[in-house]
């Protein structure tokens, strides 16, 4: 019975040393095997890092591409809705703005009735034929129910329920006419507040229309005085607003207000170069792309009498061509202020030689035709070409 006693408890003790010794045996065998694999892939890591290396010392170094020269430029014209879409000059515009759609006060938003809408759509296929893109403008400074559009837009973005419900409305007649983009035209924010709600409102649209590859621009106040040269602090932007936008049209017009009534004040060429300045500086000090921004043109004429109402730069050529080379006209015993084709030109060179991305105009419908046409002439500056490719807000 002892021996028998004797004997199992050996085979018992073999049994479990032989368990312990395979279970060290394996872990141990693991272990080596996984330290191989950290091993093989070190040596792996190493070898594509030294090959790597070897590339970059015989290879010359890749080129970062440089988007704010790459990229063409844009010529954006506004056209007003009651303009004959047949007079549009389509094929030297990459943008036509539709101006405008007016917002209420709920955040609906409103058309200038049926023929409004039939102009949209024939400028919408027009455009298209010639490559050319179409964006509605909403706002501007008057509104379809009376008085300034101020009032009426700065409600529609000051509460979330009708600053989402112009955001939306916005988009569906985007989808639904086939636009290629929105432009915000809120003539102005006058308010660090009114300046906060807008930047909700381009943020929220901006979602909306890149998520659909279309466009958002805005168009902003010169922010200049045209004879001080000082910055004008009753119009507020936030700038981080301009990230969310893919143009930033430079109302770089309208100065004849700025000191009592001077017409001469419109936009002469030395008031244009201080509004280049401040906006190259406004971005250059936030990290903005400076070809988001897009200098602006009159295409009509201030009169020096402020009793006597604006005329169209056509209307000055169809009273003598040679006109086109000038800057000031007397027509009717009225001296007419304007930029002719010599100073739109200059100041295209201008904004080309800050980065600026383009050229904006307002409004088409001043234009003449043929060889004394503005708009050509600043198309013909910017050699364009419609087949551009935009880097949209949402890219950068």
């Amino acid at each position: 019975m002892k021996i028998r006693n004797l004997l199992l408890s050996l085979l018992i003790i073999f049994t479990f040393s032989g368990g312990f010794f395979a279970g060290i045996f394996y872990s141990n065998h693991t272990s080596q095997q996984d330290s191989q694999k950290i091993k093989n892939k070190q040596d792996l890591t190493q070898s594509s890092k030294k090959e790597k290396d070897k590339q970059e010392q015989t290879s010359e170094p890749e080129q970062e591409p440089n988007t704010e020269t790459n990229q063409s430029k844009v010529l954006m014209g506004y056209v007003q809705d009651f303009r004959d879409p047949n007079m549009v000059n389509y094929a030297d515009l990459t943008h036509v703005i539709f101006s405008f759609a007016h917002p209420a006060k709920d955040g609906s938003l409103l058309l200038n009735g049926e023929t409004a809408l039939n102009n949209l759509r024939a400028i919408v296929s027009k455009a298209h034929e010639q490559d050319t893109k179409v964006m509605l403008a909403v706002g501007g400074w008057y509104h379809i129910q009376g008085g300034e559009s101020y009032t009426y837009f700065k409600e529609a973005i000051s509460n979330p329920q009708s600053r989402t419900k112009l955001v939306i409305e916005l988009t569906d007649i985007a989808d639904r006419e086939n636009l290629d983009g929105i432009d915000i035209d809120f003539e102005h924010p006058r308010s660090t507040e009114d300046a906060y709600n807008l930047t909700l409102f381009t943020q929220e649209l901006s979602e909306k229309l890149h998520s659909k590859n279309k466009e958002l621009s805005i168009a902003v106040n010169a922010k200049v005085h045209s004879v001080a040269g000082t910055e004008i602090n009753n119009v507020i932007y936030e700038p981080a607003m301009f990230n969310h936008v893919d143009h930033v049209n430079i109302m770089a017009y309208d100065g004849h207000w700025d000191d009592g009534y001077n017409a001469a004040n419109l936009a002469p060429y030395p008031y244009i170069e201080n509004i280049v300045n401040y906006w190259s500086h406004l971005f250059d000090s936030h990290q903005i792309a400076k070809n988001k921004l897009v200098l602006g043109v009159p295409f009509y004429a201030q009169p020096e009498d402020p009793n006597v109402k604006q005329i169209s730069y056509a209307a000055i050529i169809n009273n003598n061509p040679e006109n086109a080379g000038q800057d000031t006209v007397v027509m009717n015993g009225t001296t007419y202020y304007y930029n002719g084709i010599g100073t739109v030109q200059k100041k295209t060179k201008l904004a080309l030689d800050n980065g600026f991305g383009g050229m904006m105009l307002w409004e088409a419908g001043h234009d003449t035709t043929g060889s004394h046409s503005l708009t050509a002439a600043i198309s013909n500056s910017l050699d364009l070409d419609h087949g551009y490719t935009l880097q949209s807000a949402s890219e950068e």
